[in-house]
């Protein structure tokens, strides 16, 4: 048995590396995805006051604190009884919505869409940013610089930080949004907009018009027929931030739907003894191993997730592509991974077209935006990180200090589904030994589809990963070496 290691794993967020063992033929045998790190969050936020959560868990990533900022506040919502004011849902929303266009932009440009706009065949030193500035030109760089600033401003102009926001509180949000930043922000929407149809193009031009790109996606190693998950609103359409949590089986059939505070009937979650991560499955259907098909319990979130369990998205631009991704691709539900990408820059046209929305909604303005709240309790608060479904679970004792923490991240949703990814791209692309640097990219392709985000999924609580130290003496002699 031969061992391969790809370590460190590249191009998302956090740490990792993958491990694959070749049989005596040099196929595949199987892969894993080690990741080592010990995520500690849900134990130091005991004994914590309630209202210190939505701040304390932005700092578990520095990608998605959005999202972990506003699942502690809707958390904290249902924990002490109160409903916000309907302004102060929609201002958090339109922070969501900003959240949701730097995070997108920066997966396509800088994380996923290097492996197609420069090839997966590319020397690993053009394979990123730079590699795509080179091929898409200087002034489209700049362009991705810019609206990702933009959605960045905006999450600043609410939310007090453009990357830790500090405004979510349990009832309601801490400012009004002034007539002036409602304008700047709506000319910053407008303009977004158009840069999503923009990338969206790049794609159609770039992958859809390229045949080897498509056989990649369609008939590729790169397919699982599993259920999926996502917020849907009273429409069933897709939403980022609120609404009830829809799953549908591996044939687009809805399994269930449930509320939030449900979800522990929903899902468990299994361990294995290769890594920090857990893997979560549905309850109803059972943990059957790193299989798929409807006896599986694996499902999956995520652009992909969200869109296979919606009948649709809520804005106009966004639902045409939905539309026209169903029907290239053959229909609902899409099983193909490297479809995530379409699905991610669909979100992308609805983020902007949703940004816009709420900008130029009457009550955006209104001084409305908080509410008394109740007596401290239990409470679970549920929004579609970009990565997927967050899950914020808290139980507060009589003095509103936290009792009880259980997070159950985007990525760990996905966790199951990532590891039987990697290991069925190995085996088909990996045969008779040969390994190329290309073949092991396209390897790192299957998780990096999934945008995971392992500090979220994993974060170690001392914020240490490991770490080798060479002393040498004056005559550049190896004289001790230090390991954590």
């Amino acid at each position: 048995m031969r061992k391969v290691s790809i370590d460190p794993i590249t191009r998302l967020e956090g740490h990792g590396k993958i491990d694959l063992f070749l049989n005596d033929a040099g196929d595949v045998e199987n892969a894993y995805l080690a990741v080592p790190e010990l995520r500690g969050f849900e134990k130091f936020c005991e004994g914590r006051k309630a209202e210190d959560m939505p701040q304390l868990t932005t700092r578990i990533c520095g990608v998605c604190p959005v999202a972990h900022h506003f699942a502690a506040t809707k958390a904290l919502d249902a924990a002490f009884h109160v409903e916000p004011p309907s302004a102060a849902k929609k201002l958090r929303e339109l922070m969501y919505s900003a959240y949701y266009i730097y995070d997108h932009i920066l997966h396509f440009y800088f994380l996923g869409g290097p492996d197609f706009i420069v090839g997966p065949d590319a020397p690993p030193a053009e394979r990123n940013i730079i590699g795509v500035i080179n091929k898409v030109g200087l002034d489209i760089g700049k362009q991705v610089i810019k609206y990702r600033a933009y959605g960045q401003k905006i999450t600043a102009i609410i939310g007090g930080k453009a990357t830790h926001p500090v405004c979510g509180l349990p009832g309601g949000i801490s400012k009004a949004l002034c007539e002036e930043d409602r304008k700047e922000i709506e000319n910053m929407a407008k303009e977004s907009v158009e840069f999503a149809q923009f990338t969206l193009q790049i794609f159609h031009d770039i992958v859809l018009k390229n045949e080897k790109y498509v056989n990649l996606i369609t008939q590729g190693p790169y397919s699982h027929k599993t259920y999926y998950m996502g917020l849907v609103d009273k429409d069933n359409k897709v939403n980022f931030y609120d609404g009830d949590v829809r799953v549908v089986d591996p044939n687009g059939k809805e399994f269930t739907k449930f509320q939030p505070s449900q979800y522990l009937d929903n899902i468990e979650e299994h361990v294995e003894p290769w890594s920090y991560v857990k893997f979560p499955y549905l309850k109803k259907v059972g943990w059957h191993g790193f299989e798929d098909g409807p006896q599986s319990g694996v499902y999956r979130v995520g652009p992909l997730g969200r869109l296979n369990a919606s009948e649709g998205m809520a804005t106009p631009l966004a639902n045409e592509e939905y539309k026209q991704m169903y029907s290239t691709l053959g229909g609902k539900p899409v099983h193909n991974t490297l479809a995530f990408h379409w699905a991610r820059l669909i979100e992308l046209q609805y983020a902007t077209e949703r940004t816009l929305e709420l900008s130029q909604d009457p009550e955006i303005t209104s001084k409305n935006v908080r509410n008394k709240v109740g007596e401290p309790g239990e409470g679970v608060g549920i929004v579609e990180a970009a990565r997927g479904t967050l899950i914020h679970h808290y139980k507060l004792d009589k003095d509103a200090l936290i009792e009880k923490v259980n997070l159950i991240v985007a990525t760990t949703n996905n966790s199951a589904a990532i590891d039987m990814s990697i290991r069925d791209a190995a085996k088909g692309l990996i045969k008779g030994g040969n390994i190329t640097e290309g073949l092991l990219n396209m390897v790192e392709m299957a998780f990096r589809a999934y945008d995971p985000c392992m500090g979220c999924a994993t974060h170690f609580a001392l914020g240490q990963t490991s770490m080798e130290v060479n002393i040498y003496d004056s005559s550049h002699n190896l004289i001790r070496t230090v390991r954590r």
